[in-house]
């Protein structure tokens, strides 16, 4: 019942939040003598903080219209590559542009979309012919499609490999390390024509044994029947996704917010504030970030129980009992594909050495084909965005995919 719940509720506040959203404009309209007034900016104001504070369940907008190339500003046209029931390979096209390396980035799915991953692409771009896994939200997805689990995403990554073409280079972003590492694992193997010349690991749980995280041990602390029982719901028949068993991505964002609940209210009361006194360039960049951070996707319940068990609980992949659809995973079978393992020195989440581990486990690469690097003063997120992904961690990454051309 916990879907219905949240539902129900969100139908409630449905017609609330539409009055508020249509009552701003005519409250800023300067036609209007009463506009002007000191508690006509504060009505309007709380009226876009009730509108910013909803949920949503669509992608938010990329917004990569453009990139620096050499200094020189080239637009970027979205491309839709290749798409199943769960998830699209877009491309991030530079029409007239050079010839450049492509770059699968492998984003996360863990109850948002793919597009907080704006910064990484964005930087990657300016250099590569960038392709994203852009994850559907599960809950749009209908029934007759099938499952989707730790496997079938680890599918999705050798299929848009292999719809890349030779010669691409691997980008994965925290959790899909473990999958990311598995496809190439496999590819290798197979000797798969589209094994990708080089794969970076950034952030990702690789084995959670070394040094526990709070989110490590949390997963640790109850049986996986435990979370099967009070985290999956069903998807309301209303969604094309009707009746299929998910992790509901409102519950994710939940357990985000009440992990920082003073400073998401805090965030709120200065957006308020900072719509009151007409400093709307300070309140843009709040809403930018809650428009993206309050947009969820769900999760499938297969790959979140298998994610949570696999990973976080047994350890399939460093202890060599990873399997894909019945066939041992065996990292050892990478032997041409360079390997970038990047941490963050202060992150909560994935500890210092859970990525490095990859190295171990890719035991026959030769030593010029390993690359390993701590980021000092970082957390997760600095990883992967902001001024020190930029100027210090992007560089070597894309060093070792030209070199690996």
């Amino acid at each position: 019942m916990m879907y219905q719940a949240y539902q129900a509720q969100s139908d409630l506040m449905w017609p609330l939040r539409t009055l508020a959203k249509l009552a701003v404009p005519m409250l800023q309209d300067r036609g209007f003598g009463f506009a002007t007034q000191p508690s006509t900016r504060q009505i309007a104001a709380a009226c876009r903080v009730l509108e910013l504070a909803a949920i949503t369940h669509k992608r938010p907008p990329w917004r990569i219209d453009a990139v620096l190339v050499k200094g020189e500003r080239v637009p970027v046209v979205e491309e839709l590559m290749l798409t199943t029931p769960f998830a699209s390979l877009l491309r991030f096209r530079k029409p007239g542009a050079p010839a450049q390396p492509k770059v699968l980035v492998v984003a996360p799915m863990s109850g948002h979309f793919a597009t907080p991953l704006r910064d990484t692409v964005r930087t990657v771009l300016q250099d590569h012919d960038v392709y994203v896994t852009d994850w559907h939200n599960v809950r749009d997805v209908p029934l007759a499609a099938g499952r989707f689990g730790l496997d079938e995403y680890t599918a999705h990554l050798v299929d848009f490999l292999a719809g890349m073409g030779p010669n691409a280079n691997v980008i994965a972003v925290c959790q899909p390390c473990v999958a990311a590492l598995a496809a190439v694992s496999l590819m290798s193997e197979d000797q798969h024509p589209a094994t990708p010349a080089s794969l970076t690991l950034m952030a990702g749980p690789i084995d959670c044994r070394i040094s526990p995280t709070e989110v490590n041990k949390l997963a640790t602390t109850k049986p996986i029947g435990w979370f099967e029982k009070n985290l999956i719901s069903h998807v309301p028949w209303r969604h094309g996704g009707g009746g299929r068993r998910v992790y509901p991505g409102f519950v994710q964002l939940s357990a985000f917010m009440s992990m920082n609940r003073e400073r998401h209210a805090n965030a709120f009361k200065e957006y308020y504030q900072h719509l009151v006194d007409d400093e709307f360039d300070k309140a843009e960049v709040t809403r930018t970030f809650y428009e993206e951070y309050l947009a969820v996707a769900d999760l499938s319940a297969e790959f979140y129980l298998e994610t949570v068990e696999r990973v976080f609980q047994t350890y399939d992949l460093p202890r060599g009992e990873l399997m894909f659809r019945g066939r041992k995973v065996d990292p050892a079978a990478i032997r041409r594909t360079a390997l970038v393992t990047i941490e963050g020195e202060r992150d909560d989440i994935c500890a210092v050495g859970q990525t490095l581990a990859a190295q171990d486990l890719a035991s026959s690469l030769r030593p010029y084909l390993r690359t390993h690097y701590v980021q000092p003063n970082v957390g997760h997120y600095g990883v992967f965005s902001g001024k020190r992904w930029q100027n210090h961690i992007y560089p070597l990454v894309r060093d070792v995919i030209h070199i690996s051309q």
